[in-house]
């Protein structure tokens, strides 16, 4: 294998990129993972019912086995989102919204849905570095810290809520006077009064000097911005199918899925794609670890194939 480069980078680490990762670290192929989180969508799933095998109720703890797994055999891991894939040759480039660049002979693609941005000034540069989505830390990390919590539906008062059992101060900023999530748990956020609720405004600007330092929002009724002091800002406003990194590199579908055959094989030669990503019509966690490996075993007969080898087309 090349040692100037990865043999594979995985854009996504939840059960799709992790379960791609045990097997291309299994067939000794250096194996980057690239991802905003660890774990992706089973983070949000509190009872993880039909996975077989486990009977545990939390898909974190699902995930954080799938990962002691991947690193056991050698998968590194970067927090990251990916901007573009560049292709040269039969070679391909990587690279972060942070403007890291990383190398490499294979792509798989296994992003998922992932966290809607919102596409203001400072949201990318500051990402991973008091920018961050779904909640992905513990909500005790925050302790003595102030945090802004964007969005209006369950997920971003519940977050507001528990992060608020820790932080010195915690605003909840939503766009409406009205929120999605239900009346209850909105009533019941407004009754502790440990959250400070900004709405009709919307956040247009991010700023700070190596980290997140504050938070531009802008009233929607007024026009009026005010700047208010804050270490973290947690995007909670849905997700989405983006593939935008691909740079038009795989052919998709009308759901903008990229469209893969039985081997997760993509239109682009050296990139591959498993789990929600692709058109596969079953979005469940069995589902997209089986993808995920059958990318790792498929891009291990491609490098093979690449060295004048033999792979292993059949693997039993």
């Amino acid at each position: 294998m090349n040692n100037d480069k990865y043999d594979v980078i995985i854009i996504g680490a939840g059960a799709a990129g992790m379960a791609a990762a045990i097997f291309t670290c299994r067939k000794k192929m250096k194996t980057l993972l690239v991802s905003i989180d660890i774990g992706g969508q089973n983070l949000l799933t509190e009872k993880e019912e039909n996975y077989p095998g486990y009977t545990e109720s939390s898909g974190t703890k699902l995930m954080k086995f799938f990962e002691t797994q991947a690193r056991k055999f050698g998968a590194e891991f970067v927090f990251g989102k990916a901007s573009k894939i560049e292709k040269t040759g039969s070679n391909f480039s990587v690279q972060l919204t942070n403007k890291e660049s990383y190398d490499c002979r294979s792509v798989i693609i296994a992003s998922g849905k992932v966290p809607r941005s919102l596409g203001i000034p400072g949201e990318d540069k500051f990402f991973g570095r008091g920018v961050i989505t779904c909640s992905s830390l513990q909500p005790q990390e925050f302790k003595g810290k102030i945090v802004a919590v964007i969005g209006g539906g369950n997920s971003a008062v519940e977050a507001a809520d528990a992060i608020s059992e820790f932080s010195s101060k915690t605003y909840l900023i939503h766009r409406r006077d009205a929120f999605r999530a239900d009346e209850v748990t909105v009533e019941n956020v407004r009754k502790k009064g440990r959250v400070e609720f900004i709405l009709n405004n919307v956040p247009v600007e991010i700023r700070g000097d190596k980290s997140v330092e504050s938070l531009i929002i802008e009233d929607v009724k007024t026009a009026a911005k005010k700047e208010i002091n804050v270490n973290f800002v947690l995007v909670e406003i849905g997700l989405m199918v983006d593939i935008r990194f691909a740079n038009g590199l795989v052919k998709t579908n009308e759901q903008n899925e990229i469209v893969v055959n039985e081997s997760c094989e993509t239109s682009c030669k050296g990139i591959f794609a498993a789990g929600d990503i692709t058109n596969v019509p079953y979005k469940q966690t069995v589902i997209s670890a089986g993808l995920g490996a059958t990318a790792g075993l498929s891009v291990y007969n491609y490098i093979m194939k690449l060295d004048g080898k033999t792979g292993a087309k059949f693997d039993w």
